[in-house]
């Protein structure tokens, strides 16, 4: 990018240019920067309140590898839990930290677009074994496969240091903007 050569405001015009060069330079600069690495966290550590966020246009916009931090470069997520209902929150605050663009803030109006339970099992290091449907909602194929896709995207689940494995259920409750709750974390339904 080159200066502006003549302009009626050429002084004022050089003065921008000094500046987006400068501005430039100093994003450069910070683009290199890192943050110190942190030490293994819990799963009560994980943010479970995330911050509200626009509306999708629809169901297809779910896009939760776009948006789901690589939570491996800070290090091992435990949980100390020791049955499979107390794992379900640890999983379930998991999931919502990795798509808190996507959940539904408040409570839920009386009809969605799919209600579906999905027992889903963790290995000893916090990757899914499988994923299994208790009752599918069938009439919303995307939103199955939306739902599969963001379990499995979320790898590696809080280990389970108390089980060598846990199969954990849980119940999706799926608007029609393509956010969700969790029916472990829900604010509830009108």
């Amino acid at each position: 990018m080159r200066p502006p050569q003549s302009t009626p405001n050429a002084a004022c015009a050089t003065f921008t240019w000094a500046w987006l060069t400068l501005g430039a330079l100093g994003l450069a600069g910070l683009s290199g920067c890192t943050a110190p690495p942190s030490t293994p966290r819990t799963a009560s550590q994980t943010p479970s309140t995330p911050a509200a966020s626009p509306p999708a246009a629809d169901s297809a916009s779910v896009r939760p590898e776009a948006a789901a931090p690589n939570l491996a470069r800070q290090g091992p997520i435990t949980s100390r839990a020791r049955s499979a209902k107390d794992y379900r929150k640890d999983a379930a605050s998991h999931l919502y930290a990795l798509n808190h663009q996507h959940i539904y803030k408040g409570r839920l109006p009386p009809m969605l677009q799919a209600v579906g339970v999905l027992n889903v099992d963790i290995d000893r290091h916090g990757s899914v074994k499988s994923v299994k449907w208790m009752r599918a909602p069938r009439h919303v194929p995307e939103v199955m496969q939306q739902i599969e896709h963001m379990v499995k995207a979320a790898e590696p689940y809080p280990v389970p240091v108390h089980m060598s494995q846990v199969t954990y259920t849980e119940v999706w409750l799926w608007h029609q903007s393509g956010k969700f709750q969790l029916d472990t974390l829900t604010e509830g339904q009108d």
